[in-house]
């Protein structure tokens, strides 16, 4: 019988040690980027539009789809199928997301919510043992930590509502480069090694992912089963995925193996078109995900109150910007733990989150060169976990059409399930609920009532995939993987592009900070002057030097042209704007 506590014990244990700068430090869960040579060699740019993602193979097939004649929403759905084959640890079908939108014909923006839901057999207890207490690993590797995947149904809604090309022609690249293989990239090798562990306490998965171990680099990387099941999708649509043979296959492999998405699970699932959420940041519209996405409340909460500083005056990077940011983040991040959930379950106060009085309230408390310790902070009196591998998308198409989209498996590799016969990797998004209130989960993420378990329901979710406006036309679109960095790193991107007037390169590699309320760290890229540190230190900060987690995908458009840049932090990144 497989020992899951030791296996996980071991993938934990993965610690990489590395050099960025001249500082040495350790961190669990990433890959050093300075060690790799990044695919972006400088700015990408374009008249016609752009397209950038995580992978260059999947850029190059959004490319090729707007240079065939599709829209943006074409290109993201060619996307989308593409990651789920060359970028396995977070590009998937067997997971979930959401996508904002804006579509030039009708002149709206849009928002769609294509995340996971729980089982319908699932229970508020179902990770606790008989005392009450968390059952290590149970919500986050295997059959039982997966959620009904929102990602098939999601990419052919948006296609029903805005595709101009044949549904199946969208998918081709993505079957070609599953049937055919692609060669293994060295980041891409180093993180099979990596998670080697993980990706081999089931047999399926270890066959598919671990079979050329410890050789990966430069080899060719086939996925047969992925392919057939991407064809049988390609042939029937959502009904390909949700009904008929591959939805059996996933019904049977789970019940064989203590999962409990059924069949009905599959056939009932729906994605949601939700409004998004539009706000205003000195000059620059802001259009962003609703819940069950706490991102867009959170941006759009930071933002409110960071506009009553001035930002330039204190200098980006500054201890004093840190010492404002560290602050302002605590603040969101405590009001995430107890007011976001999915809104279809729980009544969340967006309103009164994203007010500007309560900004104001919470302004007034901050003092530069002061530290209110995390145990002081509540979640708001207002008015009265998630994974460093997701991955994020944007496209923006000759027309005006654009699309941002963050989508994930949760953590890399998902629950490590491949279903028998399909190649589908399953998410292990069910961690991303409040397993027990007050316990943090893989992220370090707390979580109340508002994101308890219930059958249907979508569990809370970081992602924030971002779109700027600024005099009525496109500035930007941004958005990244990173679990509950995702937030930070999206607030600091708008607050490089709109306060600091950055291209794109530089908005993307200046260093990153983040603190979320608890544990009481502030997380810091890289490392820090000596100076800044300790004046950091003397206002009470607990610092922590971390390793790069996030992995923005921005496009910009400046005086009629786009510009777009792959985010060095994950070395296969890559814009292209070779659109004709």
């Amino acid at each position: 019988m497989i020992n899951l506590n030791k296996i996980y014990s071991i993938i934990l244990a993965t610690v990489f040690c590395s050099t960025l700068s001249t500082q040495s430090f350790t961190a669990i869960g990433t890959v050093n980027p300075a060690k790799y040579i990044p695919e972006q060699k400088m700015i990408a740019f374009g008249s016609n539009g752009m397209v950038t993602t995580q992978h260059y193979l999947a850029t190059k097939v959004g490319e090729d789809i707007l240079n065939q004649g599709g829209n943006a929403y074409d290109a993201a759905i060619a996307i989308s199928f593409t990651l789920a084959v060359v970028l396995p640890r977070a590009g998937n079908i067997g997971g979930g997301g959401f996508m904002v939108l804006h579509d030039i014909k009708s002149k709206k923006n849009y928002a769609i919510d294509y995340r996971e839901k729980a089982p319908l057999l699932s229970t508020t207890d179902m990770y606790l043992d008989e005392n009450g207490t968390v059952i290590p690993n149970k919500s986050t590797l295997g059959y039982l930590s997966s959620g009904v995947p929102g990602t098939v149904a999601g990419m052919w809604a948006v296609h029903q509502k805005f595709g101009s090309m044949e549904w199946e022609k969208l998918l081709r690249p993505a079957i070609k480069l599953a049937s055919d293989g692609f060669k293994i990239s060295p980041y891409m090798s180093d993180m099979l090694i990596k998670y080697n562990a993980k990706l081999s306490v089931f047999e399926e998965t270890k066959n598919i992912f671990q079979k050329q171990y410890p050789i990966f680099n430069g080899e060719l990387f086939v996925q047969v089963d992925l392919a057939k099941t991407l064809s049988v999708i390609a042939d029937n649509g959502r009904d390909g995925f949700y009904k008929g043979s591959v939805a059996k296959k996933i019904a049977d492999d789970m019940s064989k193996n203590g999962g409990i998405i059924s069949i009905k699970d599959l056939e009932e699932y729906e994605p949601k078109w939700r409004d998004p959420l539009v706000s205003k940041y000195r000059n620059t519209k802001i259009v962003t995900m609703p819940p069950p996405s706490s991102g867009g409340v959170h941006i759009i909460q930071m933002l409110n109150i960071l506009e009553n500083f001035d930002l330039n005056s204190l200098g980006h990077n500054s201890k004093e910007y840190i010492n404002v940011l560290g602050e302002v983040m605590k603040y969101a991040y405590a009001d995430r733990s107890k007011y976001l959930g999915d809104p279809d379950y729980f009544n969340v106060p967006i309103k009164n989150l994203s007010s500007k009085a309560y900004a104001n309230n919470i302004f007034n408390k901050i003092e530069i060169g002061k530290v209110m310790p995390s145990t002081k902070i509540k979640p708001g009196n207002y008015l009265d976990k998630e994974s460093n591998e997701t991955t994020h998308f944007s496209v923006v198409d000759s027309s005006g059409n654009i699309v941002s989209s963050t989508y994930t498996l949760n953590s890399s590799f998902g629950s490590g399930v491949v279903i028998r016969g399909t190649g589908i990797l399953m998410n292990n998004e069910m961690d991303d609920f409040s397993v027990s209130p007050g316990v943090p989960n893989q992220y370090g993420l707390l979580g109340a009532k508002a994101n308890e378990i219930i059958p249907n329901k979508r569990p809370l979710s970081s992602m924030t995939p971002t779109i700027g406006f600024k005099d009525g036309d496109f500035y930007f679109t941004t958005g990244s993987p990173g679990g509950a960095k995702i937030i930070s790193a999206v607030l600091q991107s708008i607050l490089n592009m709109v306060d600091f007037d950055m291209n794109v390169e530089d908005a993307i590699k200046v260093r990153r900070v983040h603190h979320q309320w608890q544990p009481d760290l502030l997380q810091i890229e890289f490392n820090i002057e000596e100076n800044s540190k300790n004046w950091l230190l003397d206002a009470g900060y607990n610092i922590k030097i971390i390793e790069p987690q996030t992995n923005l995908q921005l496009i910009m458009k400046k005086n009629g042209s786009y510009y777009g840049y792959g985010d060095f932090r994950r070395p296969d990144s890559y814009a292209s704007g070779d659109i004709k």
